[in-house]
């Protein structure tokens, strides 16, 4: 049977599934193996992390058994959610790809002026006090704040911010052009008639 046939089209698209299946799994084990080595433990990180993870299980799930059952409701709602996940994911991996230095440390700022919780745990982790200065008066709790000798934030998150954003950006792009594959391929799975099924059927 030639690739563009009823079985490789299912079979493509459960492959496509499991992928996204697997990454759920390793998205949701990452959070929970940065709690278990202390290496996060903002609620707020995790709790999206999770979130995010527990969404892609959803609908990847939801794609899966719509394509092994070629089940025509559940491959159009997966094709729809699909698309939607498409289109935002393209948008910011092309943002994070295409944003300048101005415009990145300004928003590294409004981040920082707006994570009191977590802005403490920063300062002790990267061993710095406040985002482009700091005073004495203000508390820190970085290592270096008792001798005055702290560098800024700002200066060390700056110096990463690009390169985590070109590979998140890169990441994203790359993962939206396989939603994109897996919205097409639902689409031409969807009007294909099961070979083992009444040939005089409509799907």
């Amino acid at each position: 049977m030639v690739c563009g046939g009823f079985t490789c089209s299912k079979n493509s698209l459960c492959v496509l599934n499991l992928l996204y299946i697997m990454v759920s799994l390793l998205l949701i084990g990452i959070a929970a193996w940065g709690i278990g080595f202390g290496l996060i433990s903002s609620l707020r990180v995790v709790g999206v992390a999770v979130a995010v993870g527990i969404l892609l299980f959803i609908i990847a799930l939801v794609g899966l058994i719509g394509a092994i059952k070629h089940h025509q409701v559940l491959l159009f709602f997966y094709m729809i959610i699909l698309f939607l996940v498409f289109v935002v994911q393209f948008s910011v991996s092309c943002a994070s790809l295409a944003i300048n230095h101005d415009q990145r440390n300004e928003l590294l700022e409004i981040g920082w002026n707006h994570t009191a919780t977590a802005r403490s745990e920063i300062e002790k982790n990267l061993n710095c006090c406040g985002f482009h200065y700091f005073s004495v008066e203000e508390p820190c709790d970085a290592e270096c704040y008792p001798s005055h000798n702290c560098t800024t934030c700002g200066s060390i998150i700056e110096k990463h911010a690009e390169d985590v954003l070109k590979v998140v950006g890169g990441i994203g792009f790359f993962f939206s052009f396989t939603e994109i594959l897996g919205v097409w391929l639902t689409y031409r799975y969807r009007n294909q008639k099961d070979p083992r099924a009444n040939p005089s059927a409509f799907l």
